[in-house]
């Protein structure tokens, strides 16, 4: 797959642009999870992740340490890096997209303090929001002074927006299904077109070894 960190692990967001994926994975002292979301360009993505450590004194996980560490980086599709940060055992990162396609988001712990508890079992809780839902409406009505109606409005302008930008990201993606298809088509056809000359030239030699040998052995 892309990853090439050992013992790495991927786990594939099947919901093409959903609003909100929210999940919690356990992971190991060593671990990295990566985590693949089809973003459309110019689209502001908002994380947020807390931690949670195995205790075996009460069999259960307890909020993690704040010294406890959690590295975040997020790849483009040409696996550009836009994002590679440190944060602490509870964060939040944010990023907009610049190309529309397969975003990597991984996360991995670099603290040796996971060493202390059993096992050294981690659980992160991470919820990921796309698009319009990563405004704060309450936020912005406060801010700007609006009414309800004009609240409203102005959540039905962003959900437009943002539609739009998921039909441009599907025509995208079927331009490049189109693409794929088309030059996949065009070598199956020079396949097909070599296969034959290799065909012919193997009977024309053939047919000429068989009578240079009729020849010799005068039976023509």
């Amino acid at each position: 797959m892309m990853l090439t960190v050992p013992h790495a692990g991927i786990i594939i967001l099947f919901a093409w642009l959903s609003p909100c994926n929210a999940l919690y994975f356990h992971i190991g002292e060593t671990e990295k999870k990566c985590f693949i979301e089809e973003i459309p360009d110019e689209t502001m993505v908002i994380g947020k992740y807390r931690t949670q450590l195995w205790d075996k004194q009460t069999g259960s996980f307890l909020p993690a340490t704040p010294g406890l560490g959690m590295h975040v980086e997020i790849k483009d599709p040409d696996t550009k890096i836009i994002l590679s940060r440190q944060y602490g055992s509870d964060g939040r990162f944010t990023f907009t997209s610049h190309t529309p396609g397969e975003h990597q988001i991984c996360l991995h712990s670099n603290s040796t303090k996971m060493a202390l508890f059993a096992g050294g079992k981690l659980r992160v809780h991470l919820d990921i929001q796309v698009g319009e839902h990563t405004n704060n409406y309450p936020e912005i009505a406060a801010k700007d002074k609006l009414t309800e109606l004009q609240l409203r409005a102005r959540q039905l302008l962003d959900q437009v927006e943002q539609i739009q930008k998921e039909q441009n990201y599907q025509r995208y993606r079927e331009e490049r299904f189109r693409m794929t298809s088309e030059s996949t088509n065009q070598r199956v056809l020079w396949w097909s077109i070599a296969q034959t000359v290799i065909l012919i030239i193997t009977g024309i030699w053939q047919m000429k070894h068989l009578k240079s040998f009729f020849e010799a052995k005068k039976l023509v």
